[in-house]
């Protein structure tokens, strides 16, 4: 590992006078999605109705689901118990970890899946958040990110070093199908990511990578068993092998050179195959525009620097794809 490391360092060495010449890089409002302004007078939540996901036998009301200080918990018998911090968080400084990034640690389209990551690596990235070195890379204000930003201000060491801790020990496993379209379903948003809208047919999909929430309602409840799809390109994935295995026109290093032969990761390096291509694709886009500028992002932003938007979807939906049902 350390000798490919090497090598792969000697490759990026000429793109760092590129990188500081590039001109800043804009990213694309599309992969940000924006709920819709709220009403001035909204209803309160229903304390009473109980709702319900296929496959559990528990309820919640529409207010439990949306105390942010108390995960919904549909199949207590997917992961180990949550400590403290998952499950509650702490009031009003700290959200419930579990809330986001559900409690087995699968997370959602517009955040992070946590499950299987190494302990060591979940601990630098909330580090970095709380310096500013990683920023979210959106064009203006992104909820998601943004409470992110918070809770990585206020969260202790201990707390976070006891979420990283349990979100380690959960097993993976990919809630997203890649598929290659020139045409989508048009669509509205719900929960920061899109959902179709019925009826009203499709549109050109474009130099674009969507994701789907196929039951709205569904992803509105939480449901971290819900199976989101992604679209992309046709042939993205194709030109994402490439890239991933060290082929194509950009001369960017290969990624599992790092990232391991099937996208795995490693005990220091993350996973990418099967997470979200979303999530992933925006990853991509801060390291090519500085949001993400941690010591420890500095092979990345070399490995950007010679890709455009189209490259980064191809290479977000390619490692996506490799743990696809």
């Amino acid at each position: 590992m350390f000798r490919a490391l090497i090598i792969v360092l000697a490759c990026c060495a000429a793109c760092c006078a590129a990188v500081a010449q590039a001109d800043p890089f804009a990213a694309p409002s599309w992969l940000y999605p924006l709920l819709p302004p709220a009403p001035a007078n909204p209803s309160p939540f229903d304390k009473r109705k109980p709702l319900h996901v296929p496959q559990s036998r528990l309820s919640y009301t529409e207010a439990q689901l949306s105390d942010m200080y108390s995960a919904p918990d549909w199949f207590p018998q997917s992961h180990a118990p949550m400590p403290p911090v998952v499950t509650r968080g702490r009031a009003p400084d700290v959200y419930a970890c579990g809330f986001c990034h559900t409690p087995s640690g699968q997370g959602r389209p517009e955040n992070a899946s946590l499950a299987g990551l190494p302990a060591a690596y979940i601990i630098r990235q909330v580090a970095d958040m709380k310096s500013g070195a990683r920023r979210s890379a959106a064009p203006g204000a992104y909820r998601p990110s943004d409470r992110m930003m918070q809770e990585a201000l206020h969260a202790s060491d201990a707390e976070v070093a006891t979420a990283a801790a349990y979100f380690s020990q959960q097993h993976f496993s990919s809630h997203v199908r890649v598929l290659e379209r020139s045409r989508v379903p048009r669509s509205r948003v719900v929960g920061w990511v899109y959902a179709a809208v019925a009826g009203a047919g499709d549109e050109l999909l474009g130099e674009r990578l969507v994701e789907f929430a196929p039951d709205a309602e569904r992803h509105e409840h939480r449901d971290d068993n819900l199976m989101y799809t992604a679209y992309v390109p046709p042939d993205s994935l194709a030109r994402g092998r490439l890239l991933a295995r060290g082929g194509g026109v950009t001369a960017a290093p290969p990624c599992i050179t790092c990232h391991g032969d099937q996208l795995q990761g490693t005990a220091v390096i993350p996973r990418l195959a099967g997470r979200s291509p979303t999530y992933l694709l925006r990853q991509l886009v801060a390291f090519k525009s500085g949001a993400r500028a941690g010591a420890n992002g500095a092979l990345m932003r070399m490995v950007v620097a010679n890709l455009q938007i189209g490259d980064m979807i191809d290479a977000a939906a390619y490692a996506a794809s490799l743990e696809s049902p």
